[in-house]
């Protein structure tokens, strides 16, 4: 007779356990109490008539038996998860396909667009995933991705969308009620706005690079607001409160409609290295439906667009 195994929560229980090796932090990860954790973990060794933890007052620590099963559940819950994903997008079946991306590529740029693509392709349903984090092809339920990032991502093919250019927007309002720009130092009368990001040893331009590719060298940038999103810091330049330092393909449609202007020409590139991505797994490659979106996307980006003088 087949013993009867522990079921997926209890499986995932065990798993988060195992990998803290603190049934608190395991709680927390799972949306239960530490003794609902140690009640699961005492049932599955219950049943299996096996010690997965050895506890003490102050740590748990997993068993020789108990490593073995933490291997063989986070094995069995990831092959359960991918399996799932390839579920969802055979039931979804060929007419919809799934872009994830963030948040600020989806209202700045990619929404604006969209209803070109529905017009060209009507036989493909587009659905998103707004997110900040990076999705698994293999685990998530999505067929293509819009990512900034350096475009090394083994296993998926890669294409790059376009280059970042940094450049000074505001508010026409700001202009008409607040002091004059008519050269780079005027900025020192107005909040200025920039994001904070680095990765890979590369920094995103922010207010002293720019001022140093002005010639300004006697910056202080105590004063400037630094937003964790770009969103955030063009949402204040919309509002009339900051000139924000922004990406000029995420506002060339605020620039386009008047919503904002630009007071200087000047802008700096980012990092070659980094870039907008369309990203999507090798096997894929052929799906007519990431075909047609691909062609239509790479078209719509390479429609010439005015820039702005670089530095």
């Amino acid at each position: 007779m087949a013993r009867l195994l522990p079921g997926t929560r209890a499986l995932r229980t065990l798993e988060a356990a195992a990998r803290h090796l603190n049934f608190t932090r395991a709680a927390d990860e799972l949306g239960l109490t530490p003794a609902a954790v140690s009640h699961q973990i005492k049932e599955i060794e219950d049943q299996l008539g096996i010690v997965l933890f050895t506890r003490t007052s102050r740590t748990i620590r997993l068993t020789e038996a108990g490593a073995v099963l933490f291997e063989a559940s986070t094995d069995a819950l990831d092959l359960l998860g991918r399996a799932v994903s390839r579920a969802h997008k055979l039931a979804r079946g060929t007419a919809l396909l799934k872009v994830t991306l963030d948040a600020q590529f989806a209202t700045k740029w990619l929404m604006r667009r969209v209803d070109d693509f529905r017009k060209q392709r009507p036989g493909i349903e587009l659905r998103f995933d707004i997110a900040s984090e990076l999705r698994d092809f293999d685990l998530d339920d999505v067929d293509v991705g819009i990512r900034f990032g350096a475009g090394k991502y083994p296993g998926l093919c890669t294409h790059r969308l376009f280059d970042n250019i940094i450049i000074p927007v505001c508010s026409p309002s700001l202009l008409a009620s607040g002091p004059p720009l008519r050269e780079p130092r005027d900025l020192f009368h107005h909040t200025l706005a920039h994001i904070e990001w680095a990765r890979q040893g590369v920094t995103w331009p922010n207010w002293r690079m720019w001022m140093a590719a002005a010639g300004v060298d006697d910056f202080d940038d105590s004063r400037t607001i630094v937003f964790g999103t770009s969103t955030d810091a063009v949402q204040a330049a919309l509002d009339g409160n900051a000139v924000a330092l922004a990406d000029f393909a995420m506002v060339a449609n605020d620039l386009s409609e008047g919503r904002l202007i630009r007071p200087f020409e000047l802008g700096i590139k980012v990092p070659p290295d980094f870039a907008y991505f369309l990203v999507y797994p090798i096997a894929s490659a052929n799906d007519p439906r990431i075909v047609a979106f691909r062609d239509w996307l790479l078209n719509e980006v390479h429609n010439p667009q005015p820039e702005p003088t670089l530095g």
